[in-house]
């Protein structure tokens, strides 16, 4: 019996432009970058971790964050379908950013 809700990975770890901040990103050399640490912000370029296949190319916009295992997960907003979407914080985040989205998760007002 196989489970069609398992999300498959492809490990794709290279170099971007970042199309928010328009900074360089390297690579992260632990798992899949996916996702600009300066900025958060990330590209709606997927639908399975890795694959490339989403015609979308909305830009996702970092709107929170919550709690995952022993670390963080950002939640993403998509631009242009909408969609929501989260991914894991990497270790070279920017943290400032990542407080700024966790006060805007619980304060209204922002």
């Amino acid at each position: 019996m196989t489970n069609n809700n398992i999300k498959k990975f492809t490990m794709i770890d290279e170099p971007f432009i970042c199309d928010n901040c328009h900074r360089k990103v390297m690579e992260l050399n632990y798992t899949a970058r996916d996702h600009c640490p300066y900025c958060l912000y990330s590209k709606h370029v997927d639908i399975n971790p890795g694959d490339r296949q989403n015609k979308c190319l909305g830009l996702l916009i970092p709107i929170g964050i919550e709690k995952f295992k022993n670390t963080y997960k950002i939640i993403y907003k998509c631009n242009k379908c909408h969609q929501l979407h989260k991914n894991i914080m990497a270790n070279d985040d920017n943290m400032d950013v990542i407080i700024k989205l966790s006060v805007k998760e619980n304060n209204p007002k922002f």
